[in-house]
This record gives C-alpha cells, sequence and structure tokens, in this order.
C-alpha cells in the first residue's frame, strides 16, 4: 500500500523542527535560522545550522542532516516508522493504517527483541520474587533495597538453568535465531539449540528513554567469573550510546546528572531520593554519552572509585563533557569506597551535603598532579609545575585561566609570573601544534577524496558539483518540477546517487501538491538525508540563476557526449564566481 504522503507533510508541520530539536540541544536564533553545537560529533565552535524555510538541518561539520524526522532516527536510533510514530504520539496524531504497512525487516526485527526483553524481564521478576531459589532476593535485601525499589527497577534472577527462559521463548513462537539475537541465548555449536545467556545471576534491566527492555546486566552471587556480564551489540541496544536509569533521570526537573560507575550505586542513590542519577553500562563513558546527558543536563557529578582506575575514567570523563560543553564536578567521599556504602553509613543528608560541596573538575586535575611526587624537593617542585602548567594550558577561557593560575602559584608557593609564562610558553606550542596539524590535513588531501554515499563523484567531480547545483535549483523550485525536468531530464546525470536523489524529486514533486524534504526519509538513509540537505546548506549563499542552471545541464551534456569521465574539478570558489558572472 502507498505510503500517505498528505500524513507525512501533516506530521512535520506539527512538529516543527527546531520545537524538537530544541528538546535536544540549546538554538541560537541567527536572523530567520537557528544554530547549535552538533549532537551528532564533539564540537566546541557550533556547526548545525537549522533553516526554518525548508523545516531542515545540517552540519557543516559532521555532514548530518536532514528534516525533522531524520533528525528523531539519527538522534535516537529509530527506523523510519519508529521516528513517525515517536513524532505522531508527540503531536497527538493517528499513524494512518497505510503508514503502518511500511515498517521493514529492521523494524519488525527490533520489535521482536523488545517482546523478547519483556518477556525474559517478566520471567526473571517473577523468579525473583516467587521462585524457589530466594538467593537473588537476599543478595537484595542484604543490598538495603525496599520492594518498591525492586519492582521500580525491575529486578530479578535468572535460574541456574540452561534452557528455562529459552524453552520459554520458544513457546511463545520466538526461534533459536532470534532468541540468539536478542542476546538472550547462544547458539550451541552442535545442534543450533538456543541455550540461556544468563544463568544464576542477579539481573538489572537496562531500559531506554522511551520505555522499552533493551538488553539485561547480570551480576554473578558467588566469586565466577565474569563479575558482571551485560548485553552485547544487538539491533536495539548499544552500550556505548546508553546509560543505565537514564528513563529515570531524564524527567529530573534539575539540570543536574550524577554519574556512578555500577548499578547498584545508581538504584542506592535513587532510592535515597535523588532521581538524577546513571551510570555507564560496563565500560569507561563515551562521547556518545557524554552527548545523551548534555541534552538534559548542564552539569554532571562524577562519583567515581577513588582506585587508580576510578581516577583515570574520572580524567576522561572530563574531557568527554568538556567537548560537548557541559560543567564537571567531582565527588569526593571519605569513610566509603562508593555512593552506596556511604548513604548506608551516613545517610541521604549527608550525600546531598556531599553533592553540594563537590569540587569542580579543574581542581580535581590539578590537585592530581601532586600524586607520587615528593613536592618538598627540588626536582620534585619542578616536576609538580611542569604538570601544573601542562593542565592550565588548557584552559581557553582568559578569566579562568587567571583565576586558577592565581590560585595554584598561591597554593604551591610558586612565583607567579614563573607559572604564567610556563603555562603561556606551553599555550602558545598547543596552538601552533594545532594549526601546524590542520594545514597539514589541508595540504596532504588529495584530489581522490573518498565519498562513499556518492562513489563515483570521486571521478566526476566536476559533473557531481554540477549536478548537486541542479538538484539545489530544484529545491528551491517545486512548482517548476515538469520544465526542470524537461530542460534536464535524469539520465543526463553522470554519478548514480544524485541521479537517484534527482529522479525521487522530481516523482515526489509531480506526486504531492505538499512537496517538502520529508517525503524522501524512507526512501533515503540518514546519512543519505544529509548528504541531500547539505546540497542544498551549501549552496544557500550562491544565487543560482536560470543561466547557472542551463550551463550546469551543458557540463553533464558535454560530459555524456563524449563518454570520458572528467579528472577535472570545480571548486566552490569556482563555482560561486561562476554565478557571481551570471548576475544581472
Amino acid at each position: 500500500m502507498a505510503r500517505n504522503d498528505e500524513f507525512i507533510f501533516a506530521l512535520r508541520n506539527a512538529n516543527p523542527i527546531d520545537q524538537v530539536m530544541s528538546s535536544y540541544v540549546q538554538l541560537k536564533r541567527t536572523g530567520r535560522n537557528y544554530v547549535c553545537s552538533c549532537p551528532f560529533h564533539s564540537e566546541k565552535t557550533p556547526s548545525c545550522n537549522v533553516f526554518m524555510d525548508t523545516q531542515s538541518f545540517y552540519c557543516f561539520g559532521c555532514g548530518a542532516g536532514g528534516d525533522v524526522i531524520t533528525f528523531v532516527m539519527k538522534i535516537e536510533n529509530l527506523t523510519f516508522m519508529e521516528a513517525v510514530r515517536e513524532l505522531a504520539q508527540r503531536a497527538g496524531m493517528e499513524v494512518p493504517d497505510n503508514n503502518r504497512d511500511q515498517d521493514n525487516g529492521l523494524a519488525q526485527r527490533k520489535q521482536r527483541i523488545y517482546e523478547m526483553n519483556r518477556i525474559a524481564a517478566n520471567f526473571y521478576y517473577t523468579c525473583l520474587v516467587k521462585g524457589d531459589n530466594k538467593a537473588g532476593l537476599k543478595y537484595f535485601y542484604d543490598r538495603k533495597l525496599t520492594p518498591q525499589t525492586i519492582k521500580k527497577y525491575g529486578l530479578g534472577f535468572a535460574p541456574d538453568s540452561w534452557y528455562s527462559l529459552s524453552d520459554l521463548l520458544r513457546s511463545k513462537g520466538f526461534s533459536d535465531k532470534e532468541i540468539a539475537d536478542a542476546w538472550l541465548g547462544g547458539l550451541s555449536s552442535k545442534s543450533d539449540k538456543a541455550y540461556d545467556m544468563f544463568r544464576n545471576r542477579v539481573m538489572f534491566p537496562i531500559v531506554d528513554l522511551r520505555g522499552n527492555i533493551i538488553g539485561f546486566g547480570g551480576r554473578v552471587l558467588d566469586d565466577s567469573k565474569p563479575k558482571y556480564l551485560n548485553t552485547s551489540a544487538t539491533p536495539v541496544f548499544d552500550k556505548g550510546n546508553n546509560l543505565f536509569s537514564m528513563n529515570f533521570a531524564k524527567n529530573s526537573p534539575l539540570k543536574r546528572i550524577i554519574l556512578c560507575e555500577g548499578y547498584m550505586d545508581v538504584i542506592a542513590v535513587n532510592q535515597a531520593g535523588f532521581e538524577n542519577v546513571v551510570a555507564t553500562l560496563g565500560t569507561a563513558i563515551t562521547s556518545g554519552q557524554a552527548r545523551l546527558i548534555s541534552h538534559y543536563a548542564d552539569e554532571v557529578i562524577i562519583s567515581y572509585d577513588s582506585d587508580a582506575a576510578g581516577q583515570n575514567a574520572t580524567r576522561k570523563a572530563i574531557q568527554h563533557f568538556a567537548d560537548v560543553g557541559v560543567d564537571t564536578r567531582i565527588l569526593r567521599m571519605e569513610g566509603a569506597k562508593d555512593p552506596d556504602e556511604f548513604i548506608k553509613k551516613f545517610g541521604a543528608d549527608r550525600f546531598r551535603m556531599l553533592i553540594d560541596g563537590s569540587d569542580d573538575a579543574m581542581l580535581f586535575m590539578l590537585d592530581r598532579c601532586e600524586n607520587d611526587i615528593d613536592i618538598s624537593s627540588p626536582a620534585g617542585r619542578t616536576k609538580l609545575l611542569n604538570r601544573l602548567a601542562e593542565v592550565l594550558s588548557g584552559i581557553q577561557n582568559p578569566l579562568e585561566l587567571e583565576v586558577y593560575t592565581s590560585r595554584t602559584a598561591k597554593k604551591y608557593d610558586f612565583p607567579y609570573d614563573v607559572l604564567k609564562a610556563h603555562v603561556d610558553n606551553l599555550s602558545n606550542k598547543k596552538r601552533l601544534s594545532q594549526n601546524n596539524k590542520e594545514w597539514k590535513n589541508i595540504t596532504t588531501q588529495t584530489t581522490l577524496v573518498r565519498d562513499d554515499i556518492n562513489p563515483d563523484a570521486v571521478k566526476h567531480k566536476k559533473e557531481a558539483r554540477a549536478e548537486e547545483t541542479i538538484i539545489s535549483y530544484l529545491l528551491r523550485r517545486s512548482g517548476e518540477a515538469a520544465s526542470i525536468a524537461q530542460d534536464a531530464p535524469p539520465d543526463i546525470f553522470v554519478t548514480d546517487f544524485n541521479r537517484r536523489v534527482y529522479s525521487a524529486l522530481l516523482d515526489k514533486m509531480s506526486s504531492s501538491d505538499n512537496f517538502s524534504i520529508s517525503l524522501l526519509a524512507d526512501e533515503f538513509s540518514v546519512d543519505e538525508m544529509g548528504k541531500i540537505t547539505g546540497m542544498d546548506a551549501r549552496e544557500r549563499e550562491l544565487s543560482i540563476t536560470p543561466q547557472v542552471f542551463r550551463d550546469c545541464i551543458a557540463v553533464l551534456r558535454n560530459s555524456r557526449s563524449s563518454n570520458a569521465s572528467s579528472d577535472g574539478s570545480i571548486s566552490d570558489d569556482d563555482l560561486r564566481n561562476l554565478f557571481n558572472s551570471k548576475k544581472g
């Protein structure tokens, strides 16, 4: 059944892109449009643009782009129809039946995994509270968890059995391959029969921001290894882009997130009355997780263990949060090794005081500089000076640099001028090194730049630029699609990707009175949509006149008639000069 394009058009109108994106990023108005730091890569200078006239976005830094549907698909890792349903629910709209039929194989596969995870979570919870083996329940009660907390997090117990869950899932109509696909089971090398992946472990369901159970963490009750077993990558789960308990933390009115190391720390802190607490999933925090936190918080408080591994993880986390513009503070605990133990010993009020008195990240980094150094010896003081200057040279804000340099000089009794000169010297060296690196990247770029989306453009750069200009010309004149198609039929296009885009645009414009780029979102991937949006975004400052349009057609026809590949290139400056020459 054909998709209801009128519904997609109405859906986009009901979800203005600036309103949807502002739920994830901070938009800054620039004239009619907006800019923001891109939520899809780390950057310090905003390069993501939101265009209100076309209801689209494009990042000049990483190439991400598209419409509101594409944005939700990319930021929430959804299929096209999942994003449509998400936006429809947001706008209070009902998805028509002919749109529901558009689910592809991936969407159905993901829905099957969600259902298996739901069944598994209920199975584990039932085994915990009603099963004959009370070891799991004893573990949680020994950790002082209340029945309400156990139910809130859906905690469970995986029995010491090879087939209990697998047999249950098979009885529900799921195949052995599907059970393995969800990472709830492994496949026997001899029989291809699925066996239970989690056995004799207390279970922690991992829930995404929409309430779907996407995976599990399991902890042993003895000394066997591995101590923790987490769901591996599946179509619905990527541990580097999800956080435990973020489904609760996102609802906190505070613009502050407490970051802990493990499941039990999070649950203990949450039970003590702090909803805004999350944990990574068995690894050090990633840039993706930092970006996710930045959507909901302006400040993060890191509460990692005080051992060497915890301190190293803290240092890396500070850098990730700095890259996404989130202020970082460090929780220092004395008398307890983690938040769970601290709350049990001293109570929730003392923990709240600890949070309020947490140190900022720069003080943490500076204080660490004296570790393993005899600061009373000349050699030790020299080493300390070098470490301190290295940390201080990373501060970009001049006022902050002055404050921290002055404080550090006083604390360690260094002459201010000496420390400041050393910091300035390192800052200049870093700046020069960065400039040299950027220049090297520019000068070492070859003409054979890889283009995974439109690989033909490598050999046909001039033709590809002409094609992109024609596509941009068409995007601004959808009402003239028929006449444009007569002058520039798709068969004159040289690169396959641009021809496919151009043909799809002509088809949509001819069949819909309300054309929008959204109508392409189910035919092209999110990366391809970024490429399409980028064609228009890059040409916005140029006036594409009818004469320039005809010149681009001539480029393609000449290429076709000569039946030869063009190794020449046309730069943006050349194209801009061409456009300017045709004005007037």
